[in-house]
């Protein structure tokens, strides 16, 4: 899988290792301050495996998007930003209606896609000293 990502698109990689980082951080203080560990555990994990869906959406509509004109592309975003964001608000819905999974924490674990965001020009030197490669501008 990290070859096929290595290959495919070194960005999404390096998101991916930013956003488990941050989730294994959550984690440590879901085991340390959660009263039921396990649910606790599996509303974080619902949350970090939904940002991953939407960071794969994120790629592929905006790898599709770019091989139309300008004014065809932001459409094409837009639509999709539209239904990426309609399907965590369904999520969400359905978190909050079945009361099952605590949707603070699956919001938590989501949020782990944007710190993901944040620290993936660290993650990025950390794949360039492990596979010893030279830093590219």
């Amino acid at each position: 899988m990290i070859e096929f990502l290595k290959k495919r698109n070194r960005t999404v990689l390096e998101l991916w290792t930013g956003m488990t980082l941050v989730g294994i951080i959550c984690e440590i203080f879901v085991l340390i301050f959660s009263q039921s560990k396990g649910m606790a555990s599996a509303s974080l994990w619902l949350g970090v495996v939904l940002g991953f869906a939407s960071s794969i959406h994120m790629y592929k509509s905006l790898d599709r998007a770019l091989d139309f004109p300008e004014a065809a592309a932001k459409k094409k975003i837009v639509f999709s930003y539209s239904i990426r964001y309609a399907v965590v608000i369904a999520v969400f819905a359905i978190i909050c209606i079945t009361d099952f999974f605590n949707p603070l924490l699956v919001f938590l674990g989501y949020m782990t896609l944007k710190i993901g965001a944040l620290i993936q020009p660290q993650t990025h030197k950390l794949y360039v000293m492990l596979f010893h490669e030279k830093e590219t501008i």
